[in-house]
């Protein structure tokens, strides 16, 4: 006898949702899936606009080429050959220091420097603060347990001048956060991992050179394989922007019922699912249920039935930001755009945290003879930038760019995206909430979360997310179709 048709309802349409509304349909495929997403679009933040042949993004603008599930889910949607790694030829990135701008120096793993000869040629850090670096193969270890600030461990092991105008400004190009609150242990556990191993972090990179140095001799007599040429790019993205990945889900995803700018009002236990109530007052009843919402969206969910998983929800903190994209003809640009931009100090006291050249660092998103520059304002307690108007932002930007570019004519075009609240922050303390919020989903079988504010921030991180979650629904189901069967075999021999 055949089991009954399960509904599954995913509320929120935004990379994580439709990564686990399409691993759904995969595993599950006789059952009735229905996506709800308040907005009247797909993607969340991921918004990609195409212009007289520019390809200006949004939100994210790449992701991490190591993380499987990004170039994994796009070799499935079959766009693996519409992937682009960043420019080869101009790799460089800058960081500024008293409104100059200085290289990044090279050899950078997880944050940390790994290269003495780099940081020792460096003239961002002054020979003061390369002495108190070095200095760190002295530091003992921390022996106590317990989360620490990342800015806490980096001063403590690499000095207050390496943090402050190296490592602050990379971890706020990547989660818009206050070191001073953001938590090691739930963004670079690594670190905390060679300090313990090794005793300080100067040691962990001598014994992995050590390490890479030995020569592997194979069990099986064969030879090494010999190294592919060139290097691969760390970061990729599709040739029409991120948007591709969003418009190819939703093309492969027929049999998922869309409900667009529809929003969730209320949820409720029904029996061994969930009732999903709309605004509209139209209601979905659910067999199992996905919450890819932001946390503090997902706390006002669950308020009613899980108050204990609501309040460690709604302590995850979110940073708002803006990004504003710009186009020149590059003949108005006098400073050659040769890399792929630079990152601000929050010592600078400056408004914008970074700014992207993106035609460099990506050509095909900009024509020939023309140049696309995008600025990231907004950082972690700097919501107020929400209130600015779009003069006022494109006049900080302007001045941004005269002052460091020498641009003074009028852009061509510009884009400007706010995002409130669109960046979780993983302070101290994050991992207990989350255990915390495990704890209460252990005891709601059927009820599943997925999203950016749990365990990584970057698409790749989003898409296994949503797929984890997919897969836990489709268990869950499996496992009532198996406790059911006895009692409907029994059924039908009466």
């Amino acid at each position: 006898m055949e089991t009954r048709q399960h509904k599954i309802v995913i509320v929120g349409g935004g990379i994580a949702g439709l990564a686990a509304a399409y691993r759904l349909q995969q595993l599950l495929p006789q059952a009735a899936l229905t996506l709800v997403e308040s907005e009247s679009r797909l993607g969340g933040k991921i918004l990609t606009d195409r212009v007289d042949g520019f390809v200006v993004e949004g939100g994210p603008d790449t992701f991490l080429a190591y993380k499987p599930r990004g170039v994994g889910l796009c070799r499935e949607l079959g766009l693996g050959d519409r992937l682009h790694g960043t420019n080869p030829d101009l790799r460089r990135t800058y960081v500024m220091r008293g409104g100059k701008l200085y290289e990044l120096p090279e050899g950078l793993t997880g944050l940390i420097p790994s290269r003495f000869g780099p940081m020792a040629r460096t003239r961002l850090i002054s020979p003061w603060g390369k002495l108190r670096m070095a200095a760190e193969y002295l530091i003992p270890p921390r022996t106590d347990d317990g989360d620490e600030s990342l800015a806490s461990f980096v001063q403590r092991r690499l000095g207050r001048e390496l943090y402050a105008h190296l490592i602050e400004p990379l971890m706020s190009g990547i989660y818009a956060g206050d070191g001073e609150e953001l938590s090691l242990a739930a963004t670079f556990p690594q670190l905390r991992q060679a300090e313990l191993e090794h005793g300080s972090l100067v040691k962990s990179m001598l014994a992995n050179k050590r390490k890479a140095a030995r020569p592997h001799v194979p069990t099986n007599g064969n030879r090494p394989a010999p190294q592919s040429g060139g290097s691969r790019s760390a970061f990729v993205t599709p040739a029409g922007g991120l948007a591709e990945i969003v418009e190819a889900l939703t093309k492969a995803m027929p049999r998922v019922e869309m409900r667009l700018g529809t929003a969730v009002a209320q949820i409720r236990p029904a029996g061994a699912g969930y009732d999903v109530i709309l605004a509209s007052g139209d209601q979905l009843q659910a067999d199992a249920l996905i919450l890819a919402t932001p946390a503090y969206a997902t706390a006002e969910l669950v308020e009613a039935f899980e108050p204990e998983m609501a309040a460690p929800l709604r302590a995850i903190p979110y940073a708002s930001t803006v990004t504003i994209s710009v186009a020149y003809p590059l003949s108005q640009v006098p400073r050659p755009l040769d890399g792929y931009g630079y990152v601000i100090p929050r010592a600078e006291g400056r408004s914008i945290l970074a700014c992207t050249w993106t035609s460099t660092k990506f050509p095909h998103r900009a024509p020939e003879g023309f140049a696309l520059i995008r600025a990231f304002i907004g950082r972690a307690g700097q919501d107020d930038v929400l209130e600015q108007s779009d003069a006022a932002l494109l006049e900080l930007v302007r001045q941004e760019l005269h002052a460091v570019l020498a641009i003074t004519a009028q852009p061509l075009f510009y884009r400007i995206y706010r995002w409130p609240q669109a960046m979780p922050q993983y302070t101290v303390g994050h991992l207990e909430r989350l255990a915390r919020i495990e704890a209460r989903l252990a005891v709601r079988p059927g009820l599943h979360l997925a999203g950016n504010a749990y365990r990584g921030i970057g698409i790749p991180d989003c898409i296994a997310s949503g797929e984890t979650a997919a897969e836990q629904v489709a268990a869950f189901l499996r496992s009532l179709d198996h406790t059911a069967l006895p009692a409907v075999a029994g059924v039908a021999s009466e």
